[in-house]
């Protein structure tokens, strides 16, 4: 059943409705963008992730009863506003970055085209979906990163800060490839793949480490990974482990993934010497798993020493984004209609702050890639009316350092509109993907860019310019007073 998060909002969104409602035309038509301004971790990119969300939420936008008494008791709220709530429904439209897809600072995420009392009461829920999944998996990504070509576990629900942030941010790690998380719900939620072991306490609840692993041996033969580091690693969890595997071989049990988990101790150190006693032991294609408060920075030292760790599990530092704990998109009036023009009236945001100043008008993104690599070279974002021909050369210019420009021959590239369709005059038109699926969208969609825009440190800028007719149509209103 579908979630009621009509009142999952900041209440100035609900005064400034009525304010609109009394004050204003509430059918008054109205562009509103969603974007950020910053890459989290000083990535080269963020991955777009929590659409499917936003739009069960602006599907199922409506005030129950029991909404409208509760702000009723509030007595800040007229009668007339109230009864007109009782019919509220969306009747916009919406376009969007698709999930699993890189995006860009300062480009519209989610562009929503509706009445103005409507496009106001969705920001908080929109920006609250967008920012928590998108800023997990941009983080997601940087671990996985480091990681590659090992496999990275999503471990992090006891440690996030609450059920939906742990589902729906296991949600987003999966997106950004991580092959499995710990969070059952989650996995049949979304059907992904769950994957775990066994706690400390597992070893503990018997008389001895050896019991334990045989125990759990005859359990899991096809999926008998041993966690070794109880009491001592390399004295007592590993020979033991040694022990069980190769009475399982004496049986004839050919497990499908079997290995050691170590959760504590110097990583490097231990995994060096647990590769080292697997592989005399005749055990040479054991998993060496790991966890332990893990993040990419650890990870990519790890591998810097040495370590012999094949499988990763990382928790808290992945589901809390703990160096960058929030995503900070935002949500800004770009437009409103004109109705005895026909016309987009333009609107802009000025600030002393020059990267707070935003861009006005009816927008959509054009994505550019280099036609015989495949390579992203740039996002053009521009009107929604400008047309463009593969065929003619196309000028990029810096929209900040306008004398840095970059002349395209007509041929050479390809144009994919980026904002895709979500609703239509109220009609959902947005069609739902599987996670794996996005998943493959996401890993695909990495290979369209350079490597020097995936490296996790001083990663290589992807540009996002403006069209010629948007930059002028910015400074023209930045001139008046």
């Amino acid at each position: 059943m579908a979630r009621n998060l009509t009142l999952l909002t900041d209440l100035y969104e609900l005064t400034m409705m009525q304010g609109y409602f009394k004050c204003k035309d509430a059918n008054e038509t109205v562009i509103f963008d969603m974007f950020y301004r910053n890459n989290p971790d000083g990535n080269g990119f963020a991955v777009c992730a929590g659409l499917e969300q936003v739009v069960d939420m602006i599907a199922n936008l409506h005030f129950s009863d029991e909404d409208i008494e509760y702000l009723r008791s509030l007595n800040i709220f007229d009668e007339d506003f109230l009864e007109y709530l009782h019919e509220f429904k969306f009747t916009g439209s919406v376009y969007a970055i698709e999930e699993g897809r890189v995006m860009f600072e300062r480009e519209p995420v989610v562009k929503v085209i509706a009445p103005i009392m409507q496009a106001q009461l969705i920001e908080t829920a929109l920006l609250n979906i967008i920012n928590h999944q998108s800023l997990i998996a941009t983080k997601a990504y940087r671990i996985v990163h480091a990681a590659r070509p090992d496999g990275v576990m999503e471990f992090g629900l006891r440690r996030a800060q609450g059920p939906d942030a742990g589902i729906y941010g296991a949600r987003a790690a999966m997106i950004a490839g991580c092959v499995a998380t710990s969070n059952v719900l989650c996995g049949q939620m979304f059907d992904v793949p769950v994957a775990g072991t066994h706690a400390h306490s597992w070893i503990m609840s018997f008389k001895d480490e050896l019991t334990a692993f045989r125990t759990y041996a005859e359990m899991y033969p096809d999926a008998c990974i041993l966690l070794v580091d109880t009491y001592d690693t390399l004295k007592s969890g590993i020979p033991n482990a040694i022990k069980v595997f190769n009475e399982m071989k004496q049986k004839g049990i050919k497990s499908k993934k079997y290995g050691i988990r170590m959760d504590s101790g110097d990583l490097a150190y231990l995994s060096k010497k647990a590769k080292k006693m697997l592989d005399e032991a005749g055990f040479t294609d054991a998993v060496i798993s790991a966890s332990n408060d893990l993040d990419e920075d650890l990870i990519m030292s790890l591998k810097l020493q040495g370590a012999t760790i094949n499988s990763w599990g990382v928790g808290t530092n992945l589901i809390t984004s703990k160096n960058q704990p929030s995503f900070g998109g935002v949500y800004k009036l770009s437009a409103i209609f004109d109705k005895e023009t026909g016309k987009w009236i333009p609107k802009i945001k000025k600030s002393e702050n020059t990267e707070k100043i935003t861009n006005p008008g009816n927008k959509s993104i054009k994505r550019i890639y280099d036609k015989e690599t495949g390579k992203l070279i740039a996002d053009l974002i521009c009107l929604e009316h400008e047309v463009y021909d593969e065929n003619d050369d196309l000028s990029l210019f810096d929209p900040i350092e306008t004398w840095k420009k970059t002349k395209l021959p007509g041929g050479s590239y390809i144009i994919e509109d980026l904002l895709k369709p979500v609703f239509i005059d109220g009609k959902c038109v947005f069609e739902k993907i599987p996670v794996m699926k996005l998943r493959e969208r996401f890993i695909n969609e990495l290979d369209n860019l350079w490597d020097e825009s995936k490296r996790l440190i001083n990663p290589h800028k992807i540009y996002v310019d403006l069209s010629k007719e948007l930059w002028e149509t910015k400074n023209k209103l930045l001139e008046e007073n």
